[in-house]
């Protein structure tokens, strides 16, 4: 149908109007128009079509738009999910989950080289994407985590296998072709002579552990270090002011014991001119 039809006009104003997701102006819709189309006329015509309706063609200022009758405002009370950024240490441990399952906090931190924080786990659990699975039969008994089926069905895939693998992540540029070390600026300096050992001597990595067990035992080392309080400390300082009066006090001894020395050395000094006068005298009477 020709635009020369009004009909066929006022369809493209209202279609024009619905689908912008901002308010049309009237030039914008003359311009989409036939010059010789009465827009403002078949506004106000689709205005009063929309009367009485649950949308309304509402002219704010210069444009138009539609928008709910302010009537059934009440009923339409929607209720909107937040959506939430993943940071890049949640969706390092989803994937580690999701290709590793099932597996420990350990050996999530393991893999990503980093400690990993309860609270990343939360936010996966929040999003209903894993969920704790059983125990590990080791020390510690350290829980495991495995995927939901609201994982599935939020990322598109119907089960684990439909995953995508390696060789396709890397065709998708998803990931690096590379090794890890090789991307790295200057990686020839981390290399030590334990580059040289056979595999047979380096050390073995430790077994798994649980990280809530690991943090009793840390927990447990700061308690066997002592702690000072303030009236240790305080009474300490006391003990350091009192020792240093009394090399104060030492000091003055020693000083004047020096002054007494002095003073006797020189009595000894006049009572030897004294003899020595005598001595004179004696001669002059002989």
């Amino acid at each position: 149908m020709p635009l020369e039809d009004p009909a066929q006009q006022k369809r493209v104003i209202e279609a024009l109007i619905f689908a912008s997701p901002e308010p049309v102006s009237l030039r914008s819709i003359q311009a989409r128009l036939p010059s010789s189309a009465d827009v403002g006329g078949m506004l106000l015509e689709i205005q009063k079509e929309f009367e009485g309706r649950g949308v309304n063609l509402v002219q704010l200022e210069d444009v138009w738009a539609f928008r709910t009758a302010s009537d059934i405002g009440p009923h339409l009370a929607l209720t909107k999910k937040e959506e939430k950024k993943l940071s890049r240490a949640a969706l390092e441990t989803m994937a580690i989950i999701a290709y590793h399952q099932p597996v420990t906090r350990a050996e999530v931190e393991n893999i990503r080289g980093v400690a990993t924080n309860k609270g990343t786990l939360d936010v996966l659990m929040e999003s209903g994407w894993i969920k704790p699975g059983r125990r590990r039969e080791t020390p510690g008994r350290p829980v495991t985590w495995t995927t939901t089926n609201q994982f599935l069905d939020d990322f598109g895939v119907s089960n684990l296998n439909d995953l995508p693998g390696l060789n396709e992540l890397k065709a998708s540029g998803l990931l690096d072709t590379r090794p890890a070390i090789d991307t790295i600026p200057g990686a020839d300096l981390f290399k030590s002579e334990n580059d040289n050992i056979s595999e047979g001597e380096k050390e073995r990595p430790l077994g798994e552990f649980d990280q809530e067990t690991d943090d009793e035992a840390i927990e447990e080392e700061k308690d066997m270090i002592p702690v000072q309080s303030d009236d240790d400390i305080d009474d300490a300082v006391e003990i350091d002011e009192d020792e240093m009066e009394s090399s104060e006090e030492e000091s003055d001894e020693d000083d004047s014991d020096e002054d007494d020395d002095e003073d006797y050395d020189d009595d000894d000094d006049s009572d030897d001119d004294d003899d020595d006068d005598d001595d004179d005298d004696d001669e002059d009477e002989d």
